[in-house]
């Protein structure tokens, strides 16, 4: 029963793993781009598993303690915690973590390799004009990829 709670390593390893792990993780993510992150599909959802797979051991060490499990769990919602109050306090810091918005589309004219950088295909690209109710390219004004993945666009007035 004592084995349930009983530490391998001391708690401040778990919370340098904790540390490690969460910023190499965001930014893999943050490299994968915003579309890879703003819109989930099947395959980004087994993506995601399979990383939380493969470094559980990297977080815990091999450790499998319930004292283990909440250290680790307290640490990452702190920095989570953490990374949200410095993006919404300082423009530099949320530039870093969140981007920039991307412009994908202005005045009737679409950026085709900007899409392909950001690894947008047409086919969005047409969904967010159809949300928008926009029924042809030659009335965007704007288009931007926005740091969550999401196309906004902007319709000319008339």
């Amino acid at each position: 029963m004592s084995d349930l709670f009983a530490l391998s390593a001391p708690w401040w390893h778990f919370v340098l793993r904790a540390v490690a792990i969460y910023f190499v993780v965001m930014l893999l993510i943050r490299i994968s781009g915003k579309r890879a992150v703003g819109q989930f599909t099947p395959f980004d959802l087994v993506l995601l598993i399979l990383i939380g797979n493969a470094v559980q051991n990297g977080l815990n060490g091999g450790d499998n303690s319930l004292t283990g499990a909440v250290v680790l769990a307290g640490c990452l919602i702190a920095l989570n915690y953490a990374v949200a109050w410095l993006t919404a306090r300082s423009a530099v810091a949320r530039r870093i973590v969140e981007g920039e918005p991307v412009v994908v589309a202005q005045d009737g004219r679409v950026f085709h390799d900007v899409l392909r950088h950001e690894l947008v295909s047409k086919a969005d690209f047409h969904e967010a004009m159809r949300e928008a109710g926009c029924s042809d390219v030659a009335l965007i004004k704007l288009a931007l990829l926005e740091t969550n993945g999401h196309i906004s666009i902007t319709q000319r007035d008339g």
